[in-house]
């Protein structure tokens, strides 16, 4: 029998300007941040799947293109070995020289009906508030993960399985338009979620792609708490790749929705992300007077106002200390950043250990560019292994802050320290 086309992949990689090589070496990055080895594919093997030759990729390859895509196989048209496709091959579209006809909305809904379509999915029923609840509890989970480990693979995984979980939903059955609308919602929640732990693992290019996806699902759910978050992720996003001038416009996106009027929480977070990217970009009268601002925001903003778990997980006057944090220490005053790093830490939550390891990394370096290089690394040394082996962000800074110790104190017994306390990671790895 002929091999069936997946349209469904061609489609995801049209939308995502993936080529069959660009996708090949994507997947075969994921498969070594699954296995430890680097995967073997090339071009002709993405072909061989979007030619139908090729319709369950192996295990780790799988799991390596869920992790790229943030689809599972059945929704980018695979079918499971020993099961037939119940999905009819799309007849080919006219293109049109002027413009994309496909938008990544409709991507997003063919990737829906086809993990809907797949064989095992629950047949139809009245999707209800209960269904929109039990996701919010999962995204509770997704936060709370967050916060302890940050940036890994498998919280990006299981946010991004969660989003189309929400999305599928919208195809399982009959729901009233203010059902849909929270479907769409917390698919564009766990979507962002899988976005922010891809930027804080570094992975910038899935980030982008979780991030489109992320945009479409809350334009439909028409929820501007979460537009929020996105918009305001990419503008973090911009500033980590040191793109300050669309960091900015993108924050500006987020602090121009209504939201920020209306609640003065909200406005004092677009701020103070405002101020750490003026503290980027150099500019120092703007990040002086966003953080004044941000401040006297955060003062004006009622407790008791009902906000989304995900604002009020994090958002607190020891994150705003620590964006300015970072902000001071990219613009070299060393002395605010060190004041704004130890007003953090004194406020910080038990539950933000990546957000604590980071800021103390901050703090070594403020330190150490006073010349105070017994204080910086005694600062360091309090970093907990697991975060400064296994979390991008923290690994590059404490990186980054032995080899500026090596650079201006080369034979102290500080430089001595630090050296023995990184041997007992790489001998516990």
């Amino acid at each position: 029998m002929d091999a069936i086309r997946n349209t469904v992949l061609e489609a995801w990689m049209t939308e995502h300007g993936y080529s069959s090589n660009s996708l090949a070496d994507a997947v075969n990055g994921a498969v070594a941040d699954l296995t430890g080895r680097i995967g073997g594919l090339d071009g002709s093997s993405v072909r061989a799947w979007k030619a139908g030759r090729v319709t369950w990729p192996k295990s780790a390859t799988r799991k390596a293109l869920e992790a790229v895509t943030g689809l599972p196989a059945v929704a980018l048209g695979f079918v499971p070995r020993g099961r037939s496709s119940s999905l009819t091959p799309a007849p080919p579209r006219q293109k049109e020289p002027d413009m994309k006809r496909r938008t990544l909305v409709g991507g997003i809904a063919a990737a829906a009906a086809a993990a809907a379509a797949a064989p095992g999915s629950a047949s139809p029923r009245r999707i209800g508030m209960s269904d929109v609840n039990r996701l919010n509890k999962r995204f509770a989970e997704i936060i709370a993960s967050d916060h302890r480990h940050g940036g890994q693979l498998r919280i990006e995984a299981q946010a991004a399985a969660l989003a189309e979980e929400a999305l599928n939903l919208q195809n399982a059955g009959s729901a009233t338009q203010r059902v849909r609308n929270s479907l769409y919602a917390s698919g564009a929640a766990f979507r962002s979620s899988a976005m922010w732990a891809a930027i804080d693992g570094r992975r910038y290019d899935v980030a982008k792609a979780h991030m489109r996806e992320a945009q479409a699902l809350a334009e439909m759910s028409g929820d501007q708490a979460i537009k929020f978050r996105i918009w305001s992720h990419a503008g973090t996003m911009y500033r980590h790749m040191g793109r300050p001038a669309d960091a900015i416009a993108a924050n500006d996106v987020a602090r121009n929705l209504h939201i920020t009027r209306r609640d003065p929480l909200f406005a004092s977070l677009g701020l103070a992300r405002q101020g750490a990217i003026h503290g980027t970009a150099q500019h120092r009268t703007e990040t002086r007077r966003a953080f004044e601002q941000a401040q006297d925001a955060m003062q004006r903003a009622n407790p008791a106002d009902h906000r989304p778990v995900w604002l009020l997980a994090f958002y607190d006057q020891a994150e705003l200390d620590s964006l300015a944090l970072s902000a001071y220490l990219a613009l070299g005053d060393y002395p605010t950043a060190e004041y704004h790093a130890h007003r953090c830490l004194a406020s910080r939550r038990p539950h933000m250990v990546r957000s604590r390891a980071i800021t103390t990394t901050r703090l070594a370096h403020a330190l150490l560019a006073q010349g105070a290089a017994d204080a910086a690394t005694a600062a360091a040394i309090k970093v907990p292994a697991d975060a400064a082996t296994r979390h991008a962000r923290v690994s590059r800074m404490l990186q980054e802050f032995g080899a500026a110790l090596r650079a201006t104190a080369p034979h102290s017994t500080a430089a001595r320290n630090w050296t023995d306390h990184t041997t007992t990671w790489r001998t516990a790895a």
